[in-house]
């Protein structure tokens, strides 16, 4: 099934006047529009029935009517992949059904994230990550994956920043930090033991931690002087972790884009400076003998 949301919010920018006002009403009132019929949409924005057709076409649907029924089921989708007993992933499922529940999972787990912001201690772990000497990441397993994205971005803007793979090198890493240090702890269920030694050490030594974690009280949480709550509505079997990673890589993204909104100029400058061109990377395969394929 197509996505209405999805195709309207990419087809926005190149909208015309007259259907400018279609796509933000259909964009902040999807609900509203799933109850109208197209003579009721046009009255609604200002707008005419062959409009509404032709935008219909623009964003590849033959009609409103299919336009509609899309809608519909996309709203039907995203109120089930919101309830608390999901329908879970069975050996059954076609394609298109893994495809819905897993994305639409994902979906819930951004949402709920955002919910769960707190803006005030967001402020506050900026202020840290902008004032501290170095930034040390900890993470084992799936939330290491998230450590080193984080460290790659600060790596890229010059933030001093340092990430071990290995589980003792983080707790040798924990054990040389200073106060002036600040620990980012990427844990979603803040019970890792590895992880706890680790903050358990990094409290010890006077720096602060921020901790990534899930809103349930845990010993991370406990230990962290500042937390920033994720969601994640996993499948029961959870052979591995996957909405809890997605929502633990966008409360990053969230850090990283506050902190080069922080230091604008100065990041952009540095952004431009490590960018590395990939035309460059292409010739130097071609003078090797690869045709880099």
């Amino acid at each position: 099934m197509k996505s209405v949301l999805v195709r309207f919010q990419e087809y926005a920018p190149k909208a015309s006047g007259a259907e400018k006002g279609i796509v933000k009403f259909l964009l902040e009132s999807p609900e509203l529009v799933a109850g109208c019929s197209i003579q009721q949409l046009a009255g609604k924005t200002f707008s005419s029935p062959s409009t509404i057709i032709r935008l219909c076409h623009k964003t590849g649907f033959e009609g409103y009517k299919e336009f509609h029924k899309s809608l519909l089921y996309e709203l039907a989708v995203r109120k089930e992949a919101g309830k608390e007993f999901q329908e879970e992933l069975c050996k059954d499922d076609g394609l298109e059904s893994i495809v819905n529940k897993v994305t639409y999972k994902n979906i819930v787990a951004l949402e709920n994230t955002k919910k769960l912001a707190d803006s005030e201690v967001l402020e506050k772990c900026v202020d840290l990550l902008v004032e501290c000497r170095h930034i040390c990441f900890f993470g084992i397993g799936a939330s290491l994956l998230v450590a080193k994205d984080a460290y790659l971005k600060f790596l890229r803007i010059d933030k001093s920043c340092f990430l071990n793979d290995d589980w003792h090198a983080q707790l040798l890493q924990a054990k040389n930090m200073k106060k002036k240090d600040a620990a980012l702890i990427i844990s979603y269920s803040g019970m890792t033991g590895e992880i706890l030694q680790c903050a358990k050490t990094v409290k010890e030594s006077g720096a602060p931690i921020i901790a990534i974690t899930r809103f349930e009280d845990s010993a991370l949480r406990r230990m962290a002087d500042y937390n920033l709550c994720v969601s994640a509505p996993e499948y029961v079997f959870r052979s591995g972790a996957m909405t809890s990673r997605i929502s633990q890589l966008n409360m990053i993204d969230i850090l990283y884009t506050a902190y080069i909104n922080r230091q604008y100029d100065k990041s952009v400058e540095q952004l431009k400076k490590t960018h590395i061109k990939k035309e460059i990377l292409m010739d130097f395969g071609k003078e090797g003998g690869n045709d880099g394929r």
